[in-house]
């Protein structure tokens, strides 16, 4: 019989494979007291698993940039301080090594949960691996591996962890299915950047899909499809093969120019977050960055980062791109993305908090010391600076006279830098769009981040799965807003990129042309793919289909007209 389940797509594409289901043991944790001179013999125990599970880390080879990343993180994770030490004062208190440890990692990924950024909330995962593992070298029982694995491999799983992904036999691998897990969850940056389907939030996939059983993921409709019949299998492998033949087009053509067939150039970018991103961005196509993150520079950090410290970042990154366009966003952080060592207050709705330029102006040492190393990296290359969350003329004023400040410190520490530097700014919130007219006599280009404005336009929290069917880019109200902005920056001779995951989206880009959009920023494996559509979408085509989407009335004829145009 065959079955259909939906799931979340956080990784585009269609498999046809056999389910390697994927349970792992449940350790039976032992909640014992122990007595008081146990205590060191306890506290041994974890350090010497930490030890054990730090040299496996070490001694392991990593052959993609996503699992050097994991690696990387979890060696500091376990050398934080506060695990440690968390774990220590639980022994102390008569909890044995296994409860302790449970216990202060329960606590931990419970604070994690709590965000409300759900790039931020995933993160919850990184510490349950590492706890697991941790209880697994303390109980001394080996876990299941997904390595060998049989040919064309769908793993059908709870959740997988990082250490799993790690390991996992990637040539026998073409799919992901799993119960829990959301968009920017691990194993979803792992499918995208291997370039293979995931379905995630499934919610039962565990419970309905037996091993070895028949599957295929469709992400075209967001559904996997369990011991489909002979025909249906027929029918999707024509489409995998179509798909394959389609890969092989897009790598040939990767690093040609966005031009459309009537001649207009439109620049497709990569957004990046460290310069492992920006490699991987350059290596699929991409000849500039449209967003760089900044704020990971200091999310990985113990530190707020010295100006030396950023200024070969941004330096390398100029040099990678050898004379192409680099937009550096300012620090965007707060409210719901902490940082271990600074204290944010706590807020009812971080979203609308003290977050972004609102943080920068009130640090302006921090913000001084960033602009600082952006200025002297645009010695080295075309960079440009995007301010965040800007709701006002004031704050852009206000940002000028610090710029210019910076700009006299470099000139008195005979320090060269770009004087011309461009400023532009994040249309990410209503005010920002609504007097769009006013901020571009500021500026010198927009980029809108969809995420953002779509959540604020709509008044719907973007990680709240209760609401997530209302959250759409594709409603008139957000659609409308997009157009504006665009045609105001036209009017004033400026442009107009797009940075936030619509620009990625492929079933939105030939809209976006027609609207006007001059630049995609998108994640490094969408660059070949928005290309391509861009190199076989006339203006006078793009701009037809734009004008008719903007006639329809209801967000359900829009993604159905949009859904047509591309057969799905």
């Amino acid at each position: 019989m065959t079955d259909i389940l939906k799931g979340i797509v956080a990784a585009e594409g269609i498999a046809v494979g056999r389910a390697y289901l994927f349970i792992k043991e449940k350790l039976e944790v032992n909640n014992k007291k122990i007595d008081k001179e146990n205590i060191p013999e306890e506290k041994n125990k974890f350090i010497d698993a930490l030890k054990e599970y730090r040299d496996y880390l070490t001694n392991l080879e990593a052959d993609t940039d996503a699992q050097k990343n994991v690696v990387e993180a979890h060696i500091g994770m376990l050398d934080d301080p506060y695990l440690l030490e968390t774990v220590n004062n639980k022994i102390e208190e008569g909890d044995n090594v296994e409860s302790s440890l449970v216990n202060s990692i329960s606590e931990m990924v419970s604070t994690i949960e709590g965000l409300d950024d759900p790039y931020l909330k995933e993160r919850a995962i990184d510490y349950k691996d590492i706890g697991e593992r941790l209880l697994y070298i303390i109980k001394g029982v080996k876990p299941q591996r997904l390595f060998p694995l049989p040919e064309n491999s769908i793993i059908v799983a709870e959740e997988l962890t990082p250490t799993d992904t790690s390991v996992m036999d990637r040539d026998n691998v073409i799919g992901f299915c799993m119960n829990l897990g959301g968009k920017t969850a691990h194993t979803s940056i792992i499918a995208q950047t291997l370039d293979i389907p995931a379905l995630v939030g499934m919610k039962n996939v565990t419970e309905v899909v037996k091993d070895g059983d028949l599957i295929i993921i469709d992400n075209n409709k967001g559904k996997l499809i369990v011991n489909p019949d002979e025909g249906t299998v027929e029918e999707y492998k024509k489409i995998v093969n179509e798909l394959k033949e389609e890969k092989e087009r897009l790598e040939k053509y990767k690093n040609e120019d966005s031009i459309t067939p009537d001649g207009k150039k439109v620049e497709v970018a990569v957004n990046i977050g460290n310069l492992e991103d920006l490699k991987d961005g350059i290596e699929k196509g991409a000849k500039s960055v449209g967003l760089f993150r900044t704020e990971f520079l200091y999310m990985g950090n113990t530190h707020f980062p010295k100006e030396e410290e950023q200024f070969k970042v941004y330096k390398r990154a100029c040099e990678l791109l050898e004379g192409n366009t680099l937009i550096i966003r300012t620090l965007d952080i707060g409210g719901d993305k902490s940082l271990s060592y600074f204290e944010f207050p706590k807020e009812d709705n971080p979203f609308l908090g003290w977050r972004a330029l609102r943080i920068c102006f009130d640090m302006c040492d921090v913000f001084e010391t960033q602009l600082r190393a952006i200025l002297r990296a645009s010695k080295f290359g075309n960079v440009k600076i995007l301010l965040p969350m800007v709701i006002s003329v004031d704050e852009i004023i206000r940002f000028n006279n610090i710029l210019e400040k910076v700009k006299n410190d470099l000139r008195e520490r005979k320090e060269e830098f770009n004087e011309e530097i461009e400023v532009g700014i994040m249309v990410e919130t209503p005010a920002s769009s609504i007097i769009a007219d006013e901020l571009i006599k500021y500026v010198d280009f927009f980029s809108i981040g969809t995420n953002d404005l779509t959540q604020y336009v709509l008044a719907v929290d973007r990680g709240n799965e209760k609401i997530s069917n209302l959250y759409s880019t594709y409603n008139k109200a957000v659609l409308r807003m997009i157009k504006r902005v665009i045609d105001i920056s036209h009017e004033h001779g400026k442009w107009t990129g797009m940075c936030g995951g619509f620009a990625g989206d492929a079933k939105a880009t030939k809209m976006l042309l027609g609207m006007g959009l001059d630049e995609y920023s998108v994640p490094a494996p969408r660059v070949a793919k928005i290309k391509d559509i861009i190199r076989n979408t006339s203006i006078e085509e793009s701009e037809n289909f734009a004008k008719e989407i903007l006639s329809l009335s209801t967000t359900k004829e829009i993604e159905e007209r949009i859904k047509k145009e591309f057969n799905i």
